[in-house]
């Protein structure tokens, strides 16, 4: 019996889960899911310092004329006080002296022999930067499920923070099956096609951050798809294309079934991939997809997708949407709910007019996509609607509806 697409969601969470960690320099994270919190363990910045290059003076000497005895350099550990009647020379980022007031600004001043005439409208703590005003000791900076980016480098790096513990990355093994099928790397005759599928899957994994053993196309025989799924059991996650409806050469599931595969689901009620397999073989998880490159595709962002997220450790998990307008009006052929690719440009989302599950072209314009509901027959032109991007992440950490309704 199919599942619906929220059903195989639910199992995808229930049974992929991030497990190994590793410690890593900082110069190396990026990409990686901590697998800890960091807290402060310092001030930010550590000491009040001058926002500009100017003078640090009193504000009681408001509008009068200031002896300058020298000047404070970013880097020096001053300990002198300020006293009435003076000012001292400081520049960006240096220590604010004891008994300052706040610091006025070189342009702000007017010179004299001697000294400096100060403006009149001066205010306490004006251009200084105040111990811990960016980041206080004891506070949490980052937290265990969340993904790095350089950003994110500049709080570690501010903090002294030389290794963090992270995730590791999920491991997956990519093969298609199918005696039809061949690499780029070799010659086709007229009944022959080039194995798409694969290529793309380890373009993908390797996009989402994943560590990717590319295995190559099986024969359609039990025998060449036992050694590929021997190959690939100490990965974390394997994906294969083909062999998984119900044609006389559609060995994949029997395949894997020799393993002690444990099949979650089979099928989901969705137009393309009907077809899509996901299982277990001990601690691997395996996702058997259709053979048509739309569909392998499109299924491979919803639900291959969704489970290496799932294995990152990434708290935020969960495939999310945005809404935006239709650009046109669309028809659907109602029945079963429907993937659909399309290209959003910011503003409004177009459906791709002409595509079929066993085309490839769709995929190379598309940079989103739209999961609309089997009841649906027309979006119309200005209706809202919830887009997946392809072309980059947008997540969520909890559960999003992701279906357009009528």
């Amino acid at each position: 019996m199919a599942v619906t697409i929220e059903e195989a969601l639910k199992y995808i969470y229930e049974n992929a889960t991030a497990k190994s960690l590793k410690i890593l320099p900082i110069e190396q994270v990026l990409g990686y899911v901590l697998a800890e919190d960091i807290v402060a363990s310092h001030n930010l910045p550590p000491y009040d310092n001058s926002a500009m290059d100017g003078y640090a003076v009193k504000v009681d000497d408001a509008g009068k004329e200031v002896m300058v005895t020298h000047t404070i350099f970013a880097g020096d550990n001053s300990n002198e006080e300020l006293k009435g009647g003076f000012a001292i020379k400081i520049m960006t980022g240096a220590k604010i002296p004891f008994g300052c007031d706040c610091i006025v600004p070189i342009e702000d001043i007017c010179l004299y022999e001697g000294g400096i005439i100060l403006p009149e409208n001066l205010k306490k703590a004006r251009h200084i930067r105040l111990c811990g005003e960016d980041i206080k000791s004891g506070t949490t900076l980052l937290k265990k499920g969340q993904s790095l980016h350089a950003h994110h480098i500049t709080l570690l790096t501010s903090q002294g923070i030389s290794h963090v513990k992270v995730y590791k990355k999920p491991k997956v093994a990519v093969f298609a099956s199918g005696s039809e099928l061949k690499m780029h790397f070799e010659s086709v005759e007229s009944y022959q096609l080039y194995n798409t599928n694969s290529p793309t899957f380890f373009a993908r994994a390797n996009e989402l951050g994943c560590e990717v053993d590319f295995i190559g196309t099986a024969n359609d025989s039990l025998k060449e798809i036992h050694e590929h799924i021997k190959s690939a059991l100490d990965c974390d996650l394997i994906i294969t294309s083909g062999g998984v409806s119900v044609g006389d050469a559609d060995f994949t599931k029997e395949a894997f079934g020799a393993f002690g595969y444990e099949i979650f689901f089979d099928k989901i009620e969705i137009k393309p991939g009907k077809p899509t397999t996901f299982g277990r073989i001990k601690d691997t998880l395996v996702l058997n997809l259709p053979g048509n490159p739309l569909a392998a595709a499109l299924n491979f962002e919803l639900f291959g997708k969704s489970i290496i997220l799932a294995l990152s450790g990434d708290t935020a998990k969960y495939i999310s949407t945005i809404q935006t307008k239709m650009a046109v009006d669309y028809p659907i052929k109602s029945g079963r709910r429907s993937l659909i690719p399309g290209f959003f440009d910011g503003k409004e989302f177009t459906p791709h007019k002409n595509f079929a599950p066993g085309m490839i072209s769709p995929l190379a314009i598309s940079n989103a996509y739209i999961i609309v509901e089997d009841s649906c027959e027309i979006l119309k032109k200005e209706s809202l609607v919830k887009i997946i991007p392809t072309r980059f992440n947008f997540n969520s950490k909890e559960v999003v509806d992701l279906v357009n309704r009528a």
